[in-house]
């Protein structure tokens, strides 16, 4: 069967995040009331398996190995069946 995961990787609590701070003050100087802007990267990967658990060990491995740096990210999977 073909597959899309959404894997999303995000800053976890307590690390900083020049990126989302910078997006933060451009939009408040933009006029915007902004609190806070957190940044994530999202990537899909389309990939076929046999079963959704196979998608979701190797979207694991994917993280673990490549995508997600254990220390300071947090990553969540979403798999989707494709047609």
């Amino acid at each position: 069967m073909k597959y899309a995961v959404k894997i999303e990787v995000s800053l976890k609590p307590g690390h900083s995040n020049p990126e989302g701070e910078t997006t933060m003050q451009l939009l408040t100087e933009l006029g915007y009331n902004v609190e806070a802007v957190d940044v994530s990267k999202v990537y899909t990967v389309f990939l076929e398996a046999s079963t959704v658990v196979e998608v979701e060990t190797k979207a694991q491995e994917m993280c673990k190995r490549l995508f997600a740096n254990p220390t300071k990210d947090n990553y969540t999977i979403n798999v989707a069946e494709r047609k």
